[in-house]
């Protein structure tokens, strides 16, 4: 745990990277939103700092106020009807990735079935797997019980597990793409946990 008597708004800093992968994973890819849940989550952390309380771990505390900034903004958001659909996925959001034909598509069936999973339980895979929090550091994060977690982390394992051993679509060509997506380490990791569940 981060001592927090001696930490200084300027420790965020180093979460800035973290955060961006969970907010773009939140909206789905749109990184221009993704960028403003962030900024706004690190105003409001600078803003409220007087308020953290020492003993809580600022990396918990900033992904809780940007899942937080998240949920509002999703429900003002379906209020006014004019948000973006979170099932989008446009075959020019799957990313390429290094390496031989096979790894590729294995790759861009994993993204596919990472973007099928609900939300909910997107969240939370990517929290554990990927953020590498707790059960009870995402539970906290989410304000969920550590019971709807584990259960939200069993049901996305398993339908990943299944996406990638029955449910692959027919290959087709993907479009090149200059630069690898910024989760694809975290979903080969994911996979790979995953396949190894009992």
């Amino acid at each position: 745990m981060e001592n927090g008597a001696l930490e200084t708004p300027t420790a965020v800093e180093a979460h800035i990277p973290a955060l961006r992968r969970f907010a773009r994973t939140l909206l789905r890819g749109d990184r221009e939103r993704a960028d403003d849940l962030v900024q706004d989550c690190l105003e409001r952390a600078v803003a409220h700092w007087h308020k953290r309380q020492p003993d809580r771990e600022l990396r918990g505390w900033l992904f809780t106020i940007l899942f937080n900034r998240f949920v509002t903004d999703h429900r003002r958001r379906r209020r006014e009807s004019w948000h973006r659909s979170l099932d989008e996925l446009e075959e020019a959001d799957v990313p390429g990735c290094d390496g031989a034909q096979e790894r590729t598509l294995a790759c861009r069936d994993l993204l596919r079935g990472f973007a099928e999973l609900p939300q909910d339980q997107q969240t939370v895979l990517l929290l554990i797997a990927v953020e590498d929090f707790t059960y009870e550091e995402t539970a906290r994060i989410l304000s969920v019980p550590i019971g709807t977690v584990m259960s939200r982390l069993s049901r996305g394992r398993e339908r990943l597990r299944r996406y990638m051993n029955e449910g692959r679509p027919q290959p087709r060509p993907m479009p090149a793409m200059t630069a690898p997506h910024p989760l694809l380490g975290a979903f080969r990791h994911a996979a790979a946990v995953a396949a190894a569940s009992p």
